[in-house]
């Protein structure tokens, strides 16, 4: 039985899976973005978030590719009559569980996932963090090869590209969606070392630094 979306006890079930701050910040961002997406393709902006916020929910638990994440959240969400469109759309951002990327919001979580995790990372070597960031700035850090190691460059471009969106603009689209989130995703007392550190080919890094495909 398909259950009613609740953005609260999405936030129930992420937070009983998740304990880690700075994971959590990164489903909230990705979440931020898939909000701010939505509409543009007219989609169901609920169902676009909360796809967004589930997204890497058993990560913590299970971060294995070879046989944990996504698997156990699939069978998670699945099992709680989440709507298969968003279980779906969480098995297709993992490239190596061979899920092709078919709709609209599958696209769009697969190009804001690792952006989201960059653009925190760049927010917290910024003295005004998030506000005022512009896409040129982002890119000034996209090459400099040392700046969140772990994030496919090409990666980001190819999500753009898949979701048939200029750069700059997806760019521009991710950021203020963040940008209005900063309290919330860049409390004062939050801490960028946490979780900043590689997740693996394919699951780069979380929270203050980036996310990956997974």
């Amino acid at each position: 039985m398909q259950v009613q979306l609740s953005r609260d006890e999405a936030w129930d079930l992420l937070c009983e899976w998740t304990s880690s701050d700075s994971l959590r910040r990164h489903m909230l961002a990705v979440e931020a973005a898939m909000r701010a997406y939505a509409p543009r393709f007219d989609g169901d902006v609920e169902l676009w978030g909360l796809t967004g916020l589930l997204h890497d929910l058993d990560y913590e638990r299970y971060p294995n590719l070879e046989d944990g994440h996504p698997r156990y959240a699939l069978r998670e969400l699945e099992a709680r009559g989440y709507p298969p469109e968003l279980v779906r759309a969480v098995a297709s951002h993992a490239d190596f569980l061979g899920v092709s990327r078919d709709s609209p919001m599958e696209k769009t979580l697969f190009a804001v996932d690792e952006l989201s995790g960059f653009i925190l990372a760049c927010a917290y070597v910024r003295p005004e963090k998030l506000q005022g960031m512009t896409p040129k700035s982002v890119k000034k850090k996209l090459k400099q090869p040392s700046f969140a190691a772990a994030v496919d460059r090409e990666e980001l471009r190819h999500g753009a590209e898949q979701l048939g969106v200029d750069f700059d603009e997806h760019f521009t689209i991710v950021i203020a969606a963040l940008a209005a989130k900063q309290d919330e995703l860049m409390p004062a007392d939050s801490d960028p070392s946490d979780g900043s550190a590689s997740r693996g080919s394919g699951d780069d890094t979380r929270g203050s630094a980036s996310p990956g495909s997974g």
